[in-house]
């Protein structure tokens, strides 16, 4: 349960244990639980989406989820994603888009694709039917965490050190077979349509990994998050298709 807290309170703003050991092997250790932390997130979407879908109308409904889970993750995907547009489409060379990525501050690409990505979710939100909706925000959350952990487990850290270093070091050899377990028997049971869903947003995750490790050299932490938000959108594409 330690490092399924340590995972839980690092990708979320959900604080259940007051925890103080932030260990670069415990960071390691909960890449395991991020698909059942995208259960909890998707839970808690689901059940947004069923309360407020009784009397809000889906264009507001569609912003409420979008603000909702950006309060939920605390906007760290959110970062990562524009901090990734920055320095990938800066053009410049390997070394020089890293240093970009680093920089705290966001640059034009970083906002101009951020708001493409907003626009397109919440067409994509606002859109769907009811019943469908609730199932998509259940499994999205659960997709985008299972790229994560390919990405992590799966593709070099293009650093030498940084946070995400931790993640790539430490997460051990079982660690894509349980989050895979957990995905599995989460997406399931609910049929053909959210399996195809799932298992399409997966693949344009793992893809966008190759390339930004192919352009960097690696993946980072950034990436990761800019990983999660891409197959989080596909998902959601895909289901309304």
């Amino acid at each position: 349960m330690k490092d399924f807290f340590t995972g839980l309170q690092f990708l979320t703003r959900i604080r259940i244990v007051e925890q103080t050991d932030w260990s670069p092997d415990s960071f390691g250790r909960s890449v395991k639980y991020f698909t059942l932390i995208g259960v909890v997130i998707g839970l808690l979407l689901a059940g947004l989406a069923y309360v407020f879908a009784q009397f809000l109308p889906s264009h507001v409904l569609a912003a409420v989820i979008i603000i909702a889970e950006i309060i939920l993750t605390g906007g760290l995907h959110c970062d990562g994603f524009m901090d990734t547009a920055d320095g990938v489409f800066s053009g410049r060379s390997r070394e020089r888009m890293l240093e970009i990525m680093k920089d705290s501050r966001v640059g034009a690409n970083g906002v101009v694709a951020f708001g493409l990505l907003l626009l397109l979710k919440y067409s994509l939100i606002a859109d769907m039917a009811p019943a469908m909706l609730i199932t998509a925000l259940f499994l999205m959350p659960v997709a985008g965490r299972m790229a994560m952990v390919i990405s992590i487990t799966s593709f070099p850290y293009a650093r030498p050190d940084g946070m995400g270093k931790a993640f790539a070091q430490y997460a051990g050899r079982t660690t894509l077979v349980i989050a895979g377990i957990i995905a599995l028997i989460t997406i399931i049971p609910f049929g053909m349509q959210a399996a195809i869903s799932a298992g399409s947003a997966v693949l344009a995750g793992v893809l966008s990994a190759r390339y930004f490790a192919k352009v960097l050299g690696g993946l980072t932490g950034d990436t990761y998050g800019a990983i999660t938000e891409i197959t989080e959108l596909v998902a959601l594409l895909v289901f309304i298709i």
